[in-house]
């Protein structure tokens, strides 16, 4: 870790490395890595389990959970290609999941046996699933150099991204998302959308570089990637840094000029990516977490990650601790508004995704600090993010799923893998002064 950190600072950010490391291995089980050991999200989700697997493969002991994630993962993909959204068993107790180094204990192996995996239906067209098994798939790669199980794996790699394909349903070279349908599955961004749109260029990227490791010609991979990422440019940023091609979107995406038009006259100019674009609407708002990707998968240049990076502090969404979902929250009467934003009192305003404060999130911001060279701002949001995760009952680390967007307190589930496992890997980001696995 770098020597400016205060020597108070640095005991509390190495303690915080110690407990996530704790909770990520005790949250392993035969199926793969469990999204928490709160008493809720006990299956394997997609997104949860391959974002955790970025700090698992930083981990020896690690390997193993991550690898079982991704077995599962391809085990239930669907006949079309499409990754499912979690898988776990109905009931732990009779599942009788052994957890590494955990608490779960062994059982009667004839139960265990018994009970059949199943498959949550209830988000099943999340897109973000199979972006994030590709992204997974790489990380295990770069980290092992594992050809077998690659080599294994490639045929459901090949169709995980056939079926991502066929979510550009105008075949523009970008994802059309369904509303609430990438990780905010209770938040109205849609159509063209920047988070899945940025994984997808990262994908297209990871798929290029695992080609090449097996002997194929990645070279179009690559291309495409690129391209995806300069379509991301041209519709969600909006400013000079990106001089928009008009003429080639009248020669080949006529329907983006109206949306690009009216940002480009009634917005003139942003500090960040657009969250989406429809086909006659777009949203002004700063998904953080899908700025953060962009910046750190390389569709931000350096300029714009150093807008993006300036915006989010200026903005004070690192505030109370890093990092609120969005710099402000959608109002009951916005024309974003939906009612289901009160499903279960959840995302009212500065709650949950509508401008709640992430740990996860918070480990994506200070890698995308590291990966802009900005070390010491880096270093400083690390020590806030051990801070937060902190917070829990009766003196305990609570690694809390998210807390409220003003107040900073504790809220959703504790001992969540994500909330640890990006705790992770911010840590390392920040001792290694490199992002493992991400960038371009």
């Amino acid at each position: 870790m770098q020597s400016y950190s205060h020597p108070a600072s640095m005991r509390l950010v190495d303690e915080a490395r110690t407990r996530a490391e704790e909770i990520l291995l005790q949250n392993g089980s035969e199926l793969g890595l469990l999204g928490g050991g709160g008493g809720a999200y006990r299956q394997v989700w997609a997104r949860d389990s391959m974002i955790c697997g970025l700090a698992l493969m930083l981990l020896d002991k690690g390997h193993e959970i991550h690898r079982n994630s991704l077995a599962t993962l391809e085990r239930f993909q669907s006949p079309l290609g499409n990754v499912p959204h979690n898988v776990g068993f109905p009931n732990l107790q009779d599942a009788a999941l052994v957890a590494y180094g955990g608490t779960h204990g062994t059982a009667d192996p004839d139960t265990a046996a018994a009970a059949a995996p199943v498959v949550d239906t209830a988000h099943s067209g999340c897109i973000d699933n199979s972006l994030w098994f590709i992204l997974g798939h790489n990380a295990h790669w770069q980290a092992t150099g594992d050809l077998d199980l690659l080599r294994a794996s490639w045929p459901a790699l090949q169709r995980a991204l056939l079926w991502l394909r066929y979510q550009d349903s105008n075949e523009c070279g970008l994802l059309e998302v369904h509303e609430a349908m990438d990780w905010a599955d209770l938040f109205p961004n849609r159509y063209n959308s920047l988070y899945p749109n940025a994984l997808y260029a990262g994908a297209w990227r990871a798929m290029g570089k695992m080609a090449a490791a097996l002997g194929e010609d990645g070279a179009h991979y690559i291309e495409t990637a690129e391209q995806t990422a300069w379509k991301v440019n041209q519709l969600l940023w909006v400013g000079p840094e990106v001089p928009n091609d008009w003429a080639w979107v009248e020669r080949n995406r006529r329907e983006w000029l109206y949306p690009m038009r009216l940002t480009e006259t009634m917005l003139v100019s942003r500090a960040y990516y657009l969250p989406y674009m429809g086909f006659r609407s777009y949203g002004d708002r700063c998904d953080t977490l899908g700025n953060c990707l962009a910046v750190l998968l390389g569709v931000a240049s350096g300029t714009q990650a150093g807008r993006i990076l300036d915006y989010l502090h200026g903005a004070g969404l690192d505030s109370p601790y890093p990092i609120r979902s969005l710099d402000h929250p959608i109002q009951h009467g916005e024309s974003d508004w939906r009612d289901y934003l009160l499903l279960r009192d959840l995302n009212k305003p500065d709650h949950y995704h509508n401008g709640g404060i992430w740990p996860f999130i918070g480990g994506f911001y200070v890698a995308a600090l590291v990966s802009a060279g900005r070390h010491e701002q880096a270093a400083e949001q690390l020590t806030r993010l051990a801070e937060l995760n902190k917070q829990g009952v009766r003196g305990e680390w609570g690694f809390n799923e998210w807390a409220h967007g003003k107040s900073g307190r504790p809220m959703g589930f504790p001992r969540q893998s994500w909330s640890a496992a990006m705790y992770i890997y911010a840590y390392e980001s920040v001792r290694r002064g490199e992002t493992p696995f991400l960038g371009a």
